[in-house]
C-alpha cells in the first residue's frame, strides 16, 4: 500500500479496479477462443459465428488497452488460418 500521499492511495484503488476489469476481459476472450477451437474440432456449423465473436473480442481488448494492438492482430491472423 502507498505510504503517504492521497494521490498514491487513490492510484492503488484505481489499479485494483483496472486489474479486475482486465482480468475479466482476458478471461472472456480465452473462453470464446476455446469455444471456437472446440467447434473446429467437432466440425460444428456455427464456427463462422464463433470466429466473428473471437475477432470482435480481440479488437475490443486491444481498443481498451488490455492487450497490444499488434498482439490482437497476430492472434486474429493465426486463428483465421485454422479454419
Amino acid at each position: 500500500m502507498a505510504n503517504k500521499s492521497k494521490s498514491a492511495k487513490k492510484r492503488v484503488r484505481q489499479d485494483v479496479k483496472r486489474r479486475l476489469r482486465n482480468k475479466s476481459v482476458l478471461s472472456s476472450l480465452k473462453t470464446k477462443l476455446k469455444a471456437y477451437k472446440t467447434s473446429l474440432a467437432n466440425q460444428s456449423e456455427d464456427k463462422e459465428e464463433l470466429l466473428r465473436k473471437v475477432i470482435s473480442a480481440y479488437h475490443k481488448a486491444a481498443s481498451k488497452g488490455v492487450i497490444h494492438k499488434r498482439n490482437a492482430s497476430r492472434n486474429i491472423s493465426r486463428i483465421s488460418k485454422l479454419s
